[in-house]
């Protein structure tokens, strides 16, 4: 006996009667019409189910004749009675008819599990029940008991039902529904905190799941490198030596056999031309990745690239509005190795910074190359002109780099002398072609292997980050999907190495919830804005702003924390919020410096959901049909 495959309920096979697994929207029921019930103590989130297999509708409880329901699909709560529920597709008031209670599974949470890639750690298990995880983590033996569990899954009286496939599903491309049921935080003797979750995973027909990909299939994986340079009045000799490495790479591509599978691009940037227009221009695709044409064609752009000849306006520069360009202007999805490389001397402005471009913080362009799948790296040169700027800069690159079990991919170059940045982008630009050419089993010679503990350094984070690009590729490829067990207890982190995440939570939103979200961060905003002078006013305005939009007027005229002006669908998520659980008092006590912060947080996330409304590549619907009700997986940590 093996553990069984893991099967998603991929968003083919979920049927109609998916087409609101989202958090309920009482906009969708039409004046005049029945409303499903409403979950208790909320006022504005409906009872939905989720449908066992072998679900019968009827026409009434207890009526003889049932026609079979599809199992694992999605449904309203519009009335029970005597161990029966009536259920509706939708929330418009229009009802399908009845089934037995016992044969549904309350789904009051529209949270669902994401896996993050599986390179670098071990692959997740689902157990039986909730006991035998629990005491898996909180014992002081995890990681060997958890060893022993996997090398006894699929035997007799295993409590391992099912294993995460070796491959990874990336939940932007292939969307699946893996339900949370329960989450309940669970607090190691170390300090450590996991995540205890309830899921179902299954799919709605039971079917023939799809092959594995063919390793055969790498043959086709084709990689890009975009190099995303400051070029600013000091970096010349660091614009010339990048393209030496690129300009070496491309030699030892030639005629070979690689040449079809490997391309670079560059992106450059500078700063705000508003009060120095001899800067000449923010930022400048100077050459996409192009597979259409040779390798060799991207050299007459570089050609061109060179330094401001002015000074910018202050140290930092306009990294991200740099990063922006070359993930939206690449046509990443041909590649299967997806790679960004910045180059700098300098910090980047943040989203509260007026000269700011994109007025996008770290986490929030971070939060959009993780949605492309692109790996983020950056070369941070420690010139003796920055020294002041290093801190700051440092710990900007290291939260923007981080890369699960590879660790954050940022290289600092001490002194920031040309000499020893060449090594450095040599060996990164060596180790990421290596990584494609020995992908595509194609190695070509003349690339130096790594020699120095900086260059070994660099190779190994590269091929956790390689391991994870061929991952995903072959989970597009193979159209991997998740394990087929009913109910079960899963951790959200890699159980040899509790520092490692291994599922997301996310939940799912709407358009219209993530516009009422906007909007009532946008009243937070202006009211903490407003209050900057007097920040005793702040939940007076709030309050006010609030009472006057709201559905229930009195119930905000009572606001106690800020939490009570968002939606209902925040409550109760497993995830602690500052903003949530802000009261008056907290508030007051912040002081000016922490206000600020917070509020500057607060309009970092509004920009960062208007770049999910706006790109529509984002955005799915469970039925896969254009035009359908779309929502977005909004990850924990991008919510306020």
């Amino acid at each position: 006996m093996t553990p069984r495959r893991l099967l998603l309920l991929a968003s083919v096979a979920l049927l109609p009667l998916a087409a609101e697994a989202q958090t309920a929207d009482t906009r969708a029921v039409r004046p005049g019409t029945r409303q499903p019930l409403l979950i208790p103590g909320k006022t504005t989130l409906f009872q939905r189910v989720i449908l066992r297999p072998g679900a019968t509708l009827h026409a009434q409880p207890g009526a003889a004749q049932g026609r079979p329901l599809a199992g694992f699909s999605v449904a309203h709560v519009y009335a029970r009675r005597d161990g029966w529920i009536e259920i509706g597709r939708e929330a418009d008031g229009r009802v399908d008819g009845w089934v037995r209670e016992d044969r549904a599974i309350d789904w009051r949470h529209a949270m669902v599990g994401a896996f993050t890639n599986p390179a670098g750690r071990e692959r997740a298990m689902f157990l039986r029940d909730a006991a035998s995880l629990r005491g898996l983590l909180t014992s002081p033996q995890i990681g060997p008991e958890a060893a022993a569990l996997r090398a006894a899954a699929g035997q007799p009286g295993s409590p391992v039902l099912a294993m995460e496939p070796e491959t990874f599903i990336d939940i932007q491309r292939n969307f699946y529904l893996l339900p949370i049921l329960e989450a309940e935080t669970v607090q190691r003797r170390d300090g450590t905190q996991m995540r205890m979750l309830e899921v179902i995973s299954a799919p709605a027909e039971l079917r023939q799941a799809p092959q594995q990909a063919d390793p055969a299939r790498l043959r086709d994986f084709r990689g890009a490198i975009v190099f995303v340079v400051d070029t600013t009045i000091s970096m010349q000799p660091y614009i010339d030596r990048t393209r030496d490495a690129i300009r070496r790479i491309v030699g030892r591509i030639g005629d070979t056999a690689v040449r079809d599978n490997f391309r670079f691009g560059m992106v450059a940037y500078r700063a705000d031309i508003s009060a120095r227009p001899q800067l000449e221009y923010v930022t400048r695709l100077v050459a996409a990745p192009d597979l259409s044409r040779p390798p060799a064609a991207i050299l007459p752009a570089l050609e061109g690239v060179r330094a401001a000849t002015v000074s910018t306006e202050q140290f930092d520069e306009d990294a991200i509005a740099g990063l922006r360009v070359g993930l939206d202007q690449v046509d990443w999805p041909q590649f299967g190795g997806r790679y960004m490389v910045l180059i700098t001397d300098a910090g980047a402005l943040d989203a509260t910074d007026p000269k700011s471009q994109t007025r996008l913080g770290i986490p929030e362009i971070r939060a959009l190359a993780d949605a492309r799948g692109v790996a983020l790296f950056t070369i941070h040169l420690l010139t003796p002109e920055g020294r002041a700027n290093h801190a700051q800069a440092r710990a900007q690159y290291t939260e923007l780099t981080r890369a699960g079990a590879a660790g954050s991919l940022y290289f600092p170059v001490e002194g920031g002398s040309p000499q020893a940045f060449e090594r450095v982008v040599n060996g990164l630009t060596n180790a990421l072609f290596r990584q494609v050419a020995d992908t595509v089993g194609r190695p070509v010679g003349g690339v130096e292997p790594a020699r120095t503990p900086e260059a070994e350094r660099i190779a190994q984070q590269v091929e956790i980050v390689a391991t994870a690009m061929r991952l995903a590729y072959l989970g597009r490829e193979g159209g991997t999907t998740a394990p087929d067990v009913v109910r079960s207890f899963v951790t959200d982190r890699d159980l040899a190495d509790p520092t490692l995440a291994a599922l997301d939570v996310r939940v799912l939103l709407t358009r219209n919830q993530l516009s009422d979200l906007s909007q009532a961060l946008t009243r937070i905003l202006d009211a903490g804005l407003a209050g900057r002078t007097d920040p005793r006013s702040f939940f007076g305005q709030l309050r006010a702003a609030f009472a006057a939009t709201a559905r229930d007027p009195q119930r905000l005229g009572n606001l106690a924390r800020v939490g009570q002006a968002l939606g209902e669908y925040l409550d109760g998520l497993p995830y602690q919020s500052q903003v949530m659980e802000l009261t008056e008092q907290e508030w007051l006590a912040m002081g000016a410096a922490a206000q600020r912060e917070l509020i500057n947080g607060i309009e970092a996330k509004l920009r960062l959901y208007q770049e999910f409304a706006a790109r529509p590549d984002l955005w799915v619907t469970l039925d896969g049909r254009p035009g359908g009700e779309a929502f977005f997986p909004v990850p924990l940590e991008a919510l306020p």
